[in-house]
Order: C-alpha cells, then structure tokens, then sequence
C-alpha cells in the first residue's frame, strides 16, 4: 500500500531529517535500516528536467531548478515524426503534456542547501523557500553569494509540492573559479547544435558521458540547444517552445551531465524562434520576445546576454548575444549594420583591452572567421555582415594579436580555421551528434588547418605555474577522442 502523504507541518522525525539532509545523512542519524527500509523513506524526485549550475565565479553561482508533477518524463506520450518537413504541417491534436517527454510542472516550493566539500549534512547553509507557479514555468533561480574560490561545492535542491507532500532531493556539485592571481590549472567544454531527432540515443547525445568523462570545470552552451523549427512539434506556441526545453533536458545523459557542472548558456536562432531570426520575427504564435524571454526562463542567467568570466590568472572568457541586438539579415551591408549593436561592441573592446589574463577567449554563437557556406547571410564570417566583421577581426589582430581564440557553434562541422588577413585563430566545436553534421562549403587551404564534417565537441586545458602558461583546444569525436590538437604557450610576469 503506497505511504499516505502528509503535511509539511505533521512530519515525524524521520521524515523531518530527510526533508532537511537527504537519505544518506538520515542514516547516518537514526543507524542503519534495512534495505526495504531505507528505500521506503525515500521520496520520489520531482525535477524531471534536472538542475542547471550558471553564471559560476569565484565567490558566486547561480541555481536552476524547476518543480515538476512527475519525478521523470513522459516516455508514453504521443510521438510526434522527428524532423520538420518542408511543406508539411503536423497538427498537435493531444494536450502538450500527453506529448513525449514533456514534463509538466508542479506549484509548490523550492529551496537549495548547500556547502564546501563533496557530502551534505544538516548543517550547510539553506536558502529561503520560494513559491514557483505557471508564472515561470515553476522554475526558480537561486543565487548563491559568499562562495570561496577554486572550492567544489555540494548542493541539495528540495522541492515541496502545493499540497504539502515532501519530495526526494536532487544533488550534485560544482567548482568555483580561481581567484585572479591564481594560475589557472583547469578543463572546460564547449558544445553546440542538439537535435532532438538526431540524438543518436534515446537517453540522449553521446557527447554528455564523453564530456563529463572529462571533468570539466565548465561547459559552455552555444546556442541551437533547441530547434523550434526543425524538430517536430513544430513550436508555433508558447507551450510547445516549453515543451522542447523539457523533453530535451530532462534526457538522463544531459541531466546526469549537468548535474556535477558549471554551465554557460547562449541562444542562437533555433533556440529563440526561428532559423536566422531577429528582433521582430515571429512563428505562429510564438514572438521573438517570447522566445527571448523562455530562454531565459529555461537556463541559468544573469541580467544580460553578454558578458565575461575570469577563470584565474590565465584565463578570461567572453560570451556575445548574436540575437537580441542584430538587424535584419535582409539589410542592405554596411556601417549601421550590426549583430552585436553598438553597446555590446563596445562593452567588448573594452573589456577586452582592460583584461591581463594571459589567454583571452571568446565564446560566440556563431562564427567570426568561417568560412561559411556562399548563400549564408546571418553571420560575421559571410558578406552578410561583413563590414562589421572586418572591423571586429582587424580590431582583434590590432589588439591583441597573441593571445585571443574564438570558439564558435553555429556550424554543423569542426574546423580550425586562422583568418588570412588579420590571423584571428577559430575554433567551431561542431554538432552533438553524427546525424547532425552536414552542410560544410568543403575543405578551404587558405583558412583552414583542420576539417571534419562530423559531431563532437570541443575541450579547453590551461596547465601554468609561475614562469608561463600553456592552452591546448582539442576537438573531440562525439564518444570523445581527439581528433584533433592545438596548443600555445605565454610567459606571464
């Protein structure tokens, strides 16, 4: 017979002591239990679609969760065909939450615990409950202040639904940045590109173990992490956008991933309406100000869309929005013309030039140096924008002409390329997945010193001590192998 929930206010003591430390520390309390035991004190998990650790600093991180009806998602629901036809439009004829992996939510409260070290008792600090409801898609973002530097944290996310009924808790870690006179000894990792049809795995995309095999510090996302308009059900609604959020991270690699990583997180087109969209565009019901708030509803992050992070003294990384500030591709090309806008541009150049990291890296959603395919127009690599991207790559090789690395999403391939006017040295991480790659203009010896129309993604090692520092960018196959390598080395003063 199932246990009969109860009011938060009525919990015996057992069930007070999971509440506040989870099961491994009620143990450790109360003896041990048998196994039949100790299984029937643990309450399901209601975050099907995992927790998400952002915007991470030295003294500073920011919690995504999400409370949901369901411990996991709907694996039985309606099957919709994977990929948008051109032409063809499926009418959704069942109720968002009847669809597969959609993961509805549930109102009620969250809190998160947590401290220094690798395990969790009653003791950490605890943040106040908060109520979530529709009206965020019953997800909150906690901001955990007062963290020590290059210190691995433990968390604990604890959920109660509207009813009084006490969930089981989501755990995991994250590591803080070094402080800026440290030498930054660290891994991280940067994907793009996810189709929820071409997953190649029903639990999700091999790059997630291959990843977190690895141990990153951080995984940057750059955008396409969803496509609205390419994978079925089409998102022409609010609900629907949602429902691409939940069935794709509530996948068990990616939540397992994520779980015990920092994160990063950019938006591209597919993830805020349509392919090569901006401000003003539109697909069915769903706006471009709706995509662009969903996004920030679904993923951990601050005020703005751009902004830099400093990983020790030897690494500072710059994320751009290429989205919310561009014009439209269909402009004529020029000096106005811009994807950046003239406030982030310059919030760039002088961020960049204030920085003494000795390796300078940005993260952008799409490509700077390319090159692209000929009839592509939405990016700096192409005539599109190519007025602006001449003023932002000669700006760089004027600049600084050593030390600064693009590492761009966007393209459905890898590739090394070095611009062969100004030198600026690019790094495409390439899709998720096998069956994502695909749509290379081909192999171009003036630009490129490393090519594959392949999935993967791509790792980022600093080693340094006191007399130098050294950067290796290798490209991964998606179970993980290098597949290919590039490294530099700086003295620091």
């Amino acid at each position: 017979m199932p246990r009969r929930r109860r009011k938060l206010s009525s919990l015996d003591r057992r069930e007070f002591l999971q509440a506040a430390a989870g099961t491994g520390a009620v143990l450790q309390l109360l003896g041990p239990l048998p196994v039949a035991a100790a299984i029937a004190t643990s309450p399901a998990v209601h975050q099907a679609t995992g927790v998400k650790v952002g915007e991470v600093t030295e003294s500073s991180a920011r919690i995504w969760t999400r409370l949901t009806k369901s411990p996991g998602r709907n694996d039985a629901g309606k099957l919709y065909p994977g990929k948008v036809k051109k032409g063809q439009r499926i009418t959704v004829d069942v109720p968002v939450s009847e669809i597969e992996g959609a993961c509805p939510g549930l109102k009620g409260k969250i809190r998160v615990r947590y401290g220094a070290g690798m395990s969790l008792t009653a003791r950490e600090p605890t943040t106040e409950w908060v109520e979530v409801d529709a009206a965020t898609d019953f997800s909150h973002q906690f901001v955990l202040p007062s963290l020590q530097p290059d210190t691995k944290y433990a968390y604990a996310v604890e959920t109660v639904g509207d009813d009084g009924a006490v969930h089981g808790e989501f755990r995991g870690t994250f590591k803080t940045a070094p402080r800026a006179d440290a030498a930054s000894n660290l891994k991280f990792c940067v994907m793009t590109c996810q189709g929820y049809a071409d997953r190649d795995g029903a639990d999700g995309h091999p790059i997630y173990p291959a990843m977190q095999k690895l141990a990153p510090h951080f995984i940057a996302m750059t955008g396409d992490l969803v496509y609205y308009d390419s994978d079925e059900p089409r998102a022409v609604s609010e609900d629907l956008a949602r429902l691409h959020w939940e069935r794709m991270f509530s996948l068990p690699r990616l939540v397992e991933c994520l779980r015990n990583s920092a994160s990063y997180w950019l938006k591209d087109d597919h993830d805020t309406v349509t392919n090569d969209s901006w401000p003003g565009r539109k697909e069915g019901w769903l706006t471009f100000a709706a995509g662009q708030q969903i996004f920030r509803e679904q993923v951990p992050l601050g005020d703005l869309g751009y902004r830099t992070f400093r990983w020790g003294r030897d690494l500072q990384i710059w994320l751009t929005d290429g989205r919310d500030f561009r014009s439209p591709n269909t402009d004529a090309d020029g000096p106005e013309k811009t994807i950046w806008g003239a406030e982030q541009k310059a919030w760039f150049k002088r961020t960049v030039k204030e920085s003494d990291a000795t390796w300078k890296v940005l993260i952008s959603p799409t490509p700077l140096v390319g090159p692209d395919r000929k009839n592509k127009k939405d990016n700096h690599s192409n005539e599109g924008f190519k007025h602006e991207g001449d003023e932002i790559r000669s700006w760089l090789h004027a600049n600084v002409p050593e030390s600064f690395f693009v590492v761009c999403g966007d393209r459905h391939w890898q590739y090394h390329s070095v611009h062969p006017e100004t030198g600026v040295r690019e790094f495409s991480v390439g899709p998720a997945s096998n069956s994502h790659a695909g749509g290379t203009p081909g192999e171009d010896p003036h630009y490129h010193k490393f090519h594959r129309v392949k999935g993967g993604f791509l790792s980022v090692t600093l080693e340094g001590d006191a007399q130098q520092s050294a950067i290796t960018f290798r490209h991964h196959d998606v179970d993980g192998a290098v597949v290919h390598e590039y490294a530099a080395k700086r003295g620091v003063t």
